[in-house]
């Protein structure tokens, strides 16, 4: 007898299979208790008539929320269940019952966020929250993917930073050894500027920390980027390297996930646009957009989060926004030979009022200007001293960027807040569980 996985179910129709899982919710008829199981890969619904099947149907009589269970049934089509098959229950062998003095904490009604962030342990096992994990799991891959088939070297770069990578008010400061101090990373970027002199084409997708008190529904102190740099690479390479890769994570995800997108109710006709070419315009065109919105943003000024929703409301898919001044860019970034008052820097806005999801540019390759803009933006030499060597043995023009995963995600799955699309989320006053 087959042991298969409740997303597999379709393919066994007529057949008796064993599903391991657990209990998510059960109703009791009379003579017929309908009990639904989950396993990680989905839920199927079950049917056990006293009759019948009069031990399995003890067993399930009274069963608790989340308790584990090895059961075995018929798979049969059933379009009014949910998934399309439902399950005639045959045996079941009960591994935990949830004690009904203890019960689960996360009951089948509406919970406090508050609540459901302390219990986050226990929240992600609900349908809702486990289609986000696996619609982030399907991102991940398919960005992998796509670096991959562009021949981009998978490298990875340090937690702990001797410096900071776009300010030094976001740092999370570490008591590192024999009284040493280190950060952690704010990007990986400096350290896969190294790689891709090294190999060229690289890309590297880790956790980094920011340090920002920031409330907003699109702000973590950890998450998660994909940072591709490449050696011989300007702006427009990385622009449209980048709308190739947002356009195949997104397409990946319609294609693989639409049961998790339908579980999330997600609108899939404003996520079928996102296909590449997408539009580009540069900061002062966006300036005059918001103008046009009475908007009172002026030359010089970033684009805050209101700003951005106004920006990208006028496009049906993401809109990258190019030429930004460098007085309000990082660093290191490269000015644009006509106009040096502007960097080589573009952001992608995410449209539904989603914001920034990818910001990068062309790096500045001259250690002479390297050298002037870590004087003014009052950043220690000594620090940066092996960034440095890259200008000075074999510099060449190069660029990157940073996909931001958890903010991705959430656009795709068309969510309220940023915390629901990483297991375990980190913000201003929260690091438990």
């Amino acid at each position: 007898m087959p042991i298969i996985s409740i997303e597999q179910a379709g393919k066994y129709d007529g057949q008796e299979v064993t599903i391991r899982g657990w209990l998510y919710n059960i109703r009791e008829s009379g003579k017929l208790v309908f009990p639904i199981f989950r396993d990680g890969t989905g839920i199927i619904q079950g049917v056990c008539a006293l009759k019948e099947n009069p031990e399995a149907f003890q067993a399930l009589k009274g069963l608790t929320q989340e308790s584990s269970v090895i059961v075995t049934g018929t798979i049969r089509a059933e379009q009014r269940a949910p998934g399309g098959f439902e399950m005639g229950v045959s045996k079941i062998q009960v591994l935990q019952k949830v004690s009904e003095a203890q019960p689960y904490p996360i009951q089948l009604k509406e919970h406090g966020v508050d609540f459901l962030l302390d219990h986050r342990h226990l929240w992600i096992r609900t349908p809702r929250q486990a289609s986000i994990l696996r619609i982030r799991a399907e991102a991940v891959r398919a960005a992998r993917n796509y670096m991959d088939s562009q021949g981009y070297i998978l490298t990875d770069a340090p937690m702990f930073t001797p410096a900071a990578c776009e300010g030094t008010s976001t740092l999370f400061e570490v008591n590192y050894i024999d009284d040493q101090k280190a950060y952690l990373t704010q990007s990986g970027q400096l350290y896969i500027e190294a790689t891709a002199m090294a190999l060229g084409k690289v890309y590297t997708f880790g956790p980094t920390f920011r340090a920002e008190k920031s409330k907003t529904r699109r702000h973590l102190t950890e998450f998660w980027m994909l940072e591709p740099e490449a050696a011989y690479a300007d702006l427009a390479d990385m622009m449209t390297l980048a709308e190739g890769l947002v356009s195949a994570v997104v397409q990946s995800v319609l294609a693989n996930k639409s049961i998790e997108l339908e579980t999330l109710k997600r609108d899939t006709k404003k996520l079928e646009n996102v296909k590449a070419p997408f539009p580009r315009i540069t900061y002062e065109e966006a300036i005059a957009i918001l103008n046009k919105h009475n908007n009172p943003t002026k030359f010089g000024d970033d684009i805050g989060g209101d700003e951005e929703t106004i920006v990208s409301n006028e496009f049906d898919r993401p809109v990258m926004v190019h030429r930004y001044p460098a007085a309000i860019k990082a660093f290191y970034m490269q000015p644009d030979a006509e106009r040096p008052d502007l960097a080589l820097a573009f952001d992608m806005l995410a449209p539904e009022g989603y914001g920034e999801i990818i910001g990068g540019g062309q790096r500045i390759h001259s250690l002479e200007l390297l050298k002037q803009r870590l004087q003014e933006h009052h950043l220690p030499e000594e620090a940066f001293n092996w960034y440095l060597d890259l200008r000075r043995y074999g510099s060449v023009p190069h660029a990157g960027f940073g996909l931001g995963l958890e903010r991705t995600v959430a656009w795709i799955c068309g969510t309220e807040h940023i915390r629901e699309v990483i297991p375990f989320p980190r913000m201003i006053y929260r690091v438990y569980p």
